[in-house]
């Protein structure tokens, strides 16, 4: 079974096609304009084990905003395309993430239902071109695209870089381990018997 999807995402403000393996070997090839914003998503795909093609054509001489919104999107609804039915799946993953000084902590659960819990704070407005009030955003809305519960928090860090890096590392690490197989798992994991 394939576990891909392809989502195009075409506005006013932004042009965007993704292709997500979740069964990958971590290859990112990923072009959104903003090389920090790259530089992140690729840290999330190798960390992962997901392969991801991913372009973005944004308006970001206004600024990032949009192109990193939007590419939370597309990204949120190809994990969702991508995990399918959830049938044998864990739901649940976790990560507990050290980069240098800073520690992060992130939480997933594919439940359907969407929902973010984000505790993080800077030092400085932005970190390598991109606005850090974006990761919130981008979380934001990678969780509501793909009907995910995500927490995110970091537990301490000074490095803006670090801590940023660590979040989208420890993502990474958590939708792994959610949307990996047990065989323990012959349906979903719910009491419901959908998720």
């Amino acid at each position: 079974m394939s576990r891909t999807a392809q989502v195009r995402r075409e506005t006013k403000e932004t042009q965007i096609t993704a292709v997500l393996n979740l069964d990958g070997t971590g290859k990112g090839s990923i072009d959104t304009g903003i090389p920090f914003f790259d530089h992140m998503l690729n840290g999330f795909a190798r960390h992962g084990f997901f392969d991801l093609d991913l372009v973005c054509h944004g308006d970001v001489e206004v600024d990032c905003h949009h192109s990193i919104e939007d590419t939370g999107i597309v990204l949120g609804s190809a994990i969702r395309e991508a995990a399918g039915d959830k049938r044998g799946i864990r739901r649940y993953g976790y990560f507990l993430l050290p980069m240098d000084e800073a520690l992060v902590l992130c939480a997933v659960d594919l439940s359907g239902r969407p929902y973010l819990v984000y505790d993080a704070e800077f030092n400085a407005p932005s970190c390598g071109g991109m606005d850090t009030q974006m990761a919130k955003e981008f979380f934001y809305a990678v969780s509501y695209s793909a009907g995910m519960n995500l927490h995110l928090k970091a537990l301490y860090g000074e490095n803006d870089h670090h801590i940023m890096e660590a979040m989208f590392k420890a993502f990474g690490k958590a939708l792994d381990l959610a949307t990996g197989f047990d065989e323990r798992i012959t349906d979903v994991l719910s009491t419901k018997g959908t998720l």
